[in-house]
């Protein structure tokens, strides 16, 4: 991967994060989902934590296997996410990065990123016996529209007073707005870096914007977390001003839809590397810059600006705005051709995904592949097959 300088400051962000979390006395801990809406936390100096980052830590150090079988002897079953197996073990063993996470006094889940992430936070909550607020994002069929961003707002409302009433004070809404404009300088940073890719060659792959998610995941909200950003956005803009590539000598530009193989980063980079191909753009890390769409300095209510970029995300979207993202993708960043992970584990992400290759092809006139693997579950990946379906895609790719 490339090596960037901020790379020594993200990872120290990150230490430090999970140092404050496993030794504070003061602060209430929160596991959260990815896609909830952390600025009510920060707000309230609450730390939240990542079940799901935690997970992809597991899988990357090559923890994972041995924390998912050790959930699925307590009774898991292998059909359910990779990430909840390998927390639930992390969570039975104290095992993986850090010896597990540290408890949460209370739960916040929103299922604009997966629907099914309630069952596993219900199991969490009647483990330690402690409150779980969801936040039911509604998903966007159509489009988005006032009603389904009323009924998020009016959620959004109820987790300050649950929020107030669990800490035992006022919701302090002036702290709140300055979280979000944070919140929204992060993104927009981030948003800003990731549409470098346009240059040719591109300056960073997607297996680099995946490495450098954890800030934007964790800390979005948070001074730190902007002046990561910010840090970063200038290397890579420096980088493609001289026109330095990810791969130097790049002959192809390829778009990766889902989540990344965290356990397979090295190897696929390897793989990628030697057909001269760039990941350029990925679906996955483009959700974390959405919300740079949404500012606070534009008229109207920051609540519903907030619902919008919180409803507004890729896997929350229906099948036909998916393929019209997909090809704007293709073209604005002139690309080659793209590679489809269809994600066990995901079934939102991936449900379709055959259908939706064949569309996109058809749409663009560039090819792509659909390769099979899992997020974090080692044992059902062939590097044989995934290999020999990724060279013949990459051959389609001298024809166009």
């Amino acid at each position: 991967m490339t090596e960037f300088k901020a790379f020594s400051k993200m990872k120290e962000l990150m230490t430090n994060y999970y140092i404050e979390a496993k030794t504070t006395k003061e602060k209430p801990i929160a596991w959260i989902t990815s896609g909830a809406p952390v600025e009510f936390l920060f707000a309230m100096d609450i730390i939240p934590i990542y079940p799901e980052n935690y997970a992809a830590m597991c899988a990357a150090s090559h923890q994972s296997v041995e924390l998912m079988e050790a959930a699925e002897q307590a009774g898991f079953s292998q059909d359910i996410c990779a990430y909840a197996r390998t927390d639930f073990g992390a969570d039975i063993t104290q095992g993986g990065p850090a010896a597990g996470l540290p408890p949460p006094h209370f739960l916040l889940c929103s299922t604009n990123i997966c629907k099914t992430v309630i069952k596993w936070y219900e199991v969490v909550a009647r483990k330690y016996n402690v409150p779980l607020f969801i936040v039911d994002t509604p998903f966007l069929h159509e489009g988005l529209n006032k009603d389904l961003i009323d009924y998020t707002v009016t959620q959004f409302r109820d987790l300050e007073d649950f929020l107030s009433e669990f800490i035992g004070r006022p919701f302090d809404r002036d702290r709140f707005y300055e979280v979000l404009a944070l919140s929204q300088e992060a993104a927009e940073h981030w948003r800003r870096m990731l549409y470098l890719g346009k240059t040719v060659p591109s300056p960073f792959n997607s297996l680099d914007s995946f490495i450098h998610l954890g800030p934007i995941v964790t800390l979005r909200g948070t001074k730190e977390c902007v002046d990561y950003y910010k840090l970063l956005y200038e290397e890579v803009a420096e980088r493609a001003e001289k026109k330095i590539g990810s791969i130097p000598e790049e002959r192809y530009r390829v778009l990766w839809d889902n989540l990344p193989v965290w356990f397979k980063m090295r190897r696929l980079e390897r793989f990628f590397e030697e057909k001269k191909c760039t990941l350029v753009v990925t679906t996955y890390a483009n959700s974390w810059g959405g919300m740079s769409n949404y500012q606070v300095e534009e008229e109207g209510d920051p609540y519903e600006l907030l619902a919008a970029s919180y409803l507004d995300v890729y896997i929350n979207w229906g099948f036909e705005e998916r393929i019209k993202y997909l090809a704007q993708l293709m073209d604005e960043f002139c690309l080659t051709g793209f590679v489809m992970h269809s994600n066990r584990s995901c079934k939102p992400y991936s449900v379709g995904m055959y259908r939706l290759q064949e569309e996109v092809s058809k749409l663009t006139a560039r090819p792509g592949v659909v390769i099979e693997a899992d997020q974090n579950d080692p044992r059902i990946y062939s590097d044989a097959q995934v290999e020999t379906r990724l060279e013949a895609f990459i051959e389609s790719m001298d024809s166009i």
